[in-house]
């Protein structure tokens, strides 16, 4: 089992970016496909970004197409979720994900990390 651990949030103004990164500890990082989800006050949590094993398939919310990228690097244990253009709505809980195998499956996640805080100010 991999475990998953996050960082960078922060506060930041509309308009603004932040980096989140993600690093992982326990099985082969590579095994896993990985992915982002966030969770607004009072709301579900949903789904942001996510990428396959090797990096070479991503795929992304509606919301967020654009705005932000996901990315990945091997041989750090890392993946990583660049946020540009920020806004209000973007303010959550967010959190990292990994789903065992190559390819991303939103019904099959096997971790997750302990969440951390973005808040975006207009």
């Amino acid at each position: 089992q991999v475990q998953l651990v996050e960082s960078g949030g922060g506060l930041v103004q509309a308009g603004g970016s932040l980096r989140l990164s993600c690093a992982a500890s326990g099985r082969s990082f590579s095994n896993y496909a990985m992915g982002w989800f966030r969770q607004a006050p009072g709301k579900e949590r949903d789904f942001v970004a996510a990428l396959s094993w090797n990096g070479g398939s991503t795929n992304y919310a509606d919301s967020v197409k654009g705005r932000f990228t996901i990315s990945r690097d091997n041989a750090k244990n890392t993946v990583a979720l660049q946020m540009n253009s920020l806004k209000p709505e973007d303010t959550g809980v967010y959190y990292c994900a990994a789903t065992y195998g190559q390819y991303w499956r939103s019904w099959s996640i096997n971790a997750w990390g302990q969440g951390t805080q973005v808040t975006v100010s207009s």
